[in-house]
């Protein structure tokens, strides 16, 4: 595929093409697809994801947005959950991820796959102290992991693909 782009974002271009060539190698078994919205967006991708097995969110699967900027990889993408899920860390209207690895903590040297695989790893372990969704936090917090568990499952199997 010729890629023919102004020369301040072919590095970021060159990059991901090489990120896409190793993901398609070696593929997550969480990660279902991967790539570019199309041949002329290159740096925006969609991904689908499934759930954590023996978690309540084993029975989704969500599609994510990713915008990479032209400063790729030395600035993180941004990453939205585009399918509603209902978790401590993640905007329920705007599908926004709080993760540090996406933000403070992010290097050069992670991958989009990296990237998913935190995220993936999110889902198992939520961190209820910093939450976008105050209303599961609160019932992480409060002990009542039950009650989370059931919220989770609802919207697993309500909202599958209900994108906003």
């Amino acid at each position: 595929m010729a890629v023919k782009s102004p020369s301040h974002i072919q590095p970021a271009i060159k990059r991901l093409l090489h990120e896409l060539r190793l993901q398609s190698q070696n593929s997550a078994p969480h990660v279902i697809s991967l790539g570019p919205v199309s041949d002329e967006q290159l740096l925006s991708w969609e991904a689908i994801m499934r759930g954590v097995p023996n978690t309540a969110y084993e029975a989704g699967c969500w599609k994510l947005s990713i915008k990479f900027p032209e400063s790729y990889p030395l600035t993180p993408p941004n990453v939205n959950f585009d399918t509603t899920i209902c978790h401590p860390n993640i905007q329920f209207k705007t599908g926004e991820i709080c993760l540090d690895l996406l933000k403070s903590s992010w290097s050069p040297a992670y991958t989009i796959s990296h990237t998913l695989d935190a995220i993936h790893q999110l889902l198992a372990y939520p961190a209820p102290d910093s939450p976008l969704n105050v209303d599961i936090a609160s019932l992480l917090r409060n002990g009542d992991k039950v009650g989370a568990e059931a919220l989770v499952r609802f919207y697993c199997e309500e909202k599958r693909w209900s994108l906003r």
